[in-house]
């Protein structure tokens, strides 16, 4: 098996999932060899997964490519967690201690993990993080080292939908596992957002198909995350139903007018479309997403001017204009987030903006992933101890009737022959030998002479 570090990432959105595989150098960059694409329709809503059986067959086919690629086995895979129903619920813990010992680390990830279940109605918590730490009322950001006799933890449950992780859980049940769930945004938020920005105050902003992701941070901590039920594919669907043309239609006319926020848009029929009239509906609903994200400030109780910055990512952000239109609306600075800094993409065709959750998943799970493990196993052929595994080109499917993508099958080689000088199971200890009479010698001499002619008439 390769000595080598891989690590293998999957993002399921509204419009797309996309999958890819990274290999981990020693000089600590992230190099992404190989990435896959495959569209969905209507089969995950708001990134909430709703048909099961498709979204499944479309994860297996990029297993599968990926696996082709490479030449091996994908076994473990790290899942962007993400969808309408994720957020914030803001909660507290007070917690008595010992004044004589001092707070460890292993202390605070107790009582972290204690607060994470108390229940939520309707909710499950998927991630606990914490905000500030006051011990004995003092604030502190590191607590771990100091003595008190009280702790009080403000704190961030990321909730969601029980059916948002169950569904997730059905997707991906095979012969992959999934080897942890990350939370997109946080994640996102942790690589691509710089430690100054995070103190200052900003708001990262992912503008997806169907929904808009607003996580605010302040001093360092995450303030407030909302998923919100809109984004690029309501301007599409906005102009299919009000031109009436198809939304495959509908998406190329959107991108492919100049500067369509413009109020000087340039009057041209793209695909007997009116530019004008396409421009009118692009204006209308991206100044509705524009105001739900601004009204998240207040929701998150904090003020514009508690904040530096807005990072903006995802597919949607790509409109034309949007990111000058959001700094005139909110009185924000805007920067167009852009992938991890130690990631080295090897292929300049998938080095797009539109990736930059996938690109920050990998680098973080990258971080996680402990030394000498692997999310990959590649085939091996040759002779000597190693296992031949021949490559599955036939079907692949579970037990369940649905083609996995991750079955192979592995055939057993000759063993080689052991080393007269070296210890093997198929030499065994040799035996003391007896001493053979001369009646023995003679009776086996007379068998083998009996033997020979049959031998000889079998040949």
């Amino acid at each position: 098996m390769s000595k080598s570090q891989y690590i293998a990432a999957l993002e399921i959105g509204s419009s797309k999932i996309v999958g890819a595989i990274a290999e981990k150098t020693n000089a600590g960059y992230v190099q992404i060899n190989h990435l896959e694409v495959e569209k969905l329709i209507n089969s995950v809503r708001h990134g909430c997964v709703q048909n099961v059986e498709n979204t499944k067959g479309c994860i297996n086919s990029i297993i599968r490519k990926l696996e082709n690629r490479i030449d091996g086995t994908i076994d473990e895979v790290f899942v962007g967690f993400s969808g309408r129903s994720l957020h914030s619920e803001p909660t507290e813990v007070n917690h008595t201690l010992d004044a004589t010992v001092p707070i460890t680390d292993d202390v605070l990830d107790r009582i972290v993990s204690e607060a994470g279940r108390d229940p939520i109605k309707n909710y499950e918590t998927i991630k606990v993080v914490p905000r500030t730490y006051y011990v004995d009322k003092n604030e502190t950001k590191s607590p771990s080292g100091q003595f008190g006799s009280n702790i009080n933890i403000k704190l961030n449950l990321i909730v969601a939908k029980p059916n948002l992780k169950l569904n997730l859980d059905r997707v991906m049940s095979g012969s992959t596992r999934v080897r942890e769930y990350l939370v997109t945004p946080l994640v996102v938020a942790d690589e691509i957002l710089e430690p100054s920005e995070k103190s200052l105050g900003c708001m990262l902003v992912d503008l997806g198909a169907e929904t808009t992701t607003v996580s605010i941070y302040k001093d360092g901590s995450l303030v407030y995350l909302i998923t919100l039920p809109l984004g690029g594919r309501n301007i599409t669907r906005d102009i299919t139903m009000g031109l009436n043309v198809l939304e495959d239609t509908a998406e190329r006319v959107k991108k492919n007018i100049s500067n369509p926020l413009d109020k000087n848009v340039d009057h041209i029929s793209i695909e007997g479309v009116n530019s004008t009239d396409a421009a009118n509906y692009i204006t209308a609903r991206t100044g509705e997403i524009i105001a739900n994200i601004k009204q998240q400030i207040s929701y998150a109780g904090v003020k514009i001017v508690d904040l530096h910055n807005i990072v903006l990512i995802g597919g949607g952000a790509q409109l034309q204009g949007i990111a000058r239109r959001i700094e005139d609306e909110i009185k924000l600075k805007v920067r167009m987030g852009s992938y991890p800094k130690n990631l080295n993409i090897l292929d300049h065709n998938i080095n797009r903006a539109e990736y930059v959750q996938l690109f920050s998943l990998l680098s973080n799970a990258a971080q996680k992933l402990p030394y000498n493990q692997s999310c990959v196993r590649l085939n091996t052929y040759g002779g000597g101890d190693e296992d031949f595994v021949a490559p599955d080109y036939g079907n692949r499917g579970t037990d369940d009737g649905v083609d996995s993508g991750y079955g192979r099958f592995r055939e057993e080689p000759d063993r080689p022959t052991p080393s007269r000088n070296e210890p093997s199971e198929l030499r065994p200890e040799p035996r003391r030998q007896r001493k053979v009479s001369w009646l023995e010698k003679a009776r086996k001499k007379m068998e083998n002479l009996i033997k020979e002619p049959e031998e000889d008439d079998e040949e």
